[in-house]
């Protein structure tokens, strides 16, 4: 491998694809055309000697060598962006990756000017913190990534929502049991949550039906306003008016984590973010 080949130019192009995983995407962020940027991600490819994303379908996910050439990108770019800071009297902002829950539910006290935000589901906020976009990311994981430092911040039960005036709402506390029957207002059938969820009512062998398939707490909880269903939600979300939420004591809780680069564990845009993260947090 020359190395005296590795374009700068395809780097910064490349970590602009990386964030996207779309090339119609990224080449309309870069002001290129599409064939462009294929050119600059095979050629980069061709140059490191490593394939630099993969292909499901017509799903694209990076690979290891994409993850870290990415990241190799976005550290650059830091480096870059600090040297001008540096010269200039100027602070480089930290950036946050979390999902439109956390933002709403969990995060409020640290949004705000300063702050760079990246909103993104689980996969696309790990990709984030893997790739350097962001300093810190904030996600609920089942697994924890071996390649990641991931801190808990704070641990919420599931609950269930409903109407106050809803017979269940009678009882402090819920098991699956009281589900049986329920038509329920759930996420899509390949989200972690509807996937967890449903696996947990068939072990326990509760009977229950699809109310509608809603995106996000907020769109949910407006259904269940409308009396559409009930909706099984993480314990952080606040309900809405005329609303209350039931705690389900047989699913187990959910943990919402902190997420950086092990060697970033002493970057102050990381453990700066981190402090204002938990000075922030609301309380479970």
């Amino acid at each position: 491998m020359d190395l005296d080949r590795v374009s700068t130019d395809a780097l910064a192009s490349f970590a602009v694809f990386a964030d996207h995983l779309n090339f119609t995407r990224a080449a309309e962020e870069l002001h290129i055309s599409q064939p462009a940027l294929h050119v600059k991600v095979r050629k980069l490819a061709e140059t490191l000697g490593r394939p630099l994303y993969t292909r499901h379908g017509r799903r694209l996910a990076l690979t290891p060598a994409g993850e870290a050439a990415a990241r190799f990108a976005r550290d650059l770019d830091a480096r870059v962006a600090s040297f001008l800071a540096d010269l200039h009297g100027t602070a480089r902002a930290p950036t946050l990756a979390a999902g439109e829950g956390a933002y709403l539910y969990l995060l409020g006290g640290v949004v705000r000017p300063g702050v760079r935000l990246i909103n993104g589901d689980r996969p696309r906020t790990l990709a984030a913190v893997r790739t350097g976009r962001a300093d810190v990311g904030v996600a609920v994981l089942d697994v924890l990534p071996a390649d990641l430092t991931a801190t808990v911040l704070a641990t919420y039960p599931q609950v269930l929502v409903m109407p106050a005036d809803h017979p269940l709402a009678a009882s402090p506390a819920l098991s699956l049991a009281d589900l049986a029957g329920t038509a329920l207002i759930v996420p899509p059938p390949t989200g972690p949550h509807r996937v967890a969820l449903e696996r947990a009512l068939r072990a326990a062998d509760v009977p229950w039906s699809v109310a509608v398939e809603a995106e996000g707490w907020p769109l949910m909880l407006h259904f269940v306003a409308l009396g559409v269903g009930l909706a099984v939600v993480n314990g952080c979300v606040a309900p809405s008016p005329g609303l209350v939420a039931r705690e389900i004591i047989d699913l187990p809780a959910v943990a919402y984590h902190a997420l950086h680069l092990p060697s970033r564990a002493d970057d102050p845009l990381v453990t700066d973010l981190l402090s204002a993260i938990r000075a922030g947090l609301r309380s479970p």
